[in-house]
């Protein structure tokens, strides 16, 4: 069993954003040489997620409208008092901080239309760490 680890680092330039990731996390999937097993997508921040959907421009904008409703930015919340980001906490507690998904025949498995999006919170950051893990045959 193979066991492969690399980080990819992101910026951000908007408070709220999307930034597919699906390119490097299948360039890594190559680089590992795994064929069949598992991808795993780590997000190592409390105010930034991960998740998957469409790679288009309305359906990302609604995405990033329906988390700010959610996350309610503009809400007294309590965290605030001290960093005032508590949103981002919320955002990133509720959308989860990795994703698995399968590889089979060297390939990751997704859907036509998924991609790999980090969901920046708390931007514009100079650098956000994602480890990818993949582990398999």
């Amino acid at each position: 069993m193979k066991i492969y680890f690399e980080d990819i680092y992101v910026s951000t330039s908007k408070q709220f954003e999307l930034v597919d990731i699906t390119d490097k996390v299948e360039e890594a999937v190559k680089k590992s040489g795994v064929t069949n097993g598992m991808c795993l997508i780590f997000v190592a921040h409390s105010t930034a997620a991960l998740v998957a959907n469409e790679h288009e421009r309305g359906l990302m904008e609604d995405i990033l409208t329906k988390i700010k409703e959610f996350v309610e930015p503009s809400r007294g919340w309590k965290h605030n008092l001290i960093d005032d980001n508590a949103h981002a906490h919320l955002g990133s507690t509720f959308l989860g901080a990795d994703r698995v998904f399968p590889i089979r025949n060297g390939r990751l498995v997704r859907g036509t239309w998924q991609n790999i999006f980090l969901v920046e919170l708390d931007g514009p950051r100079s650098e956000r760490h994602i480890t990818i893990e993949i582990i398999g045959e």
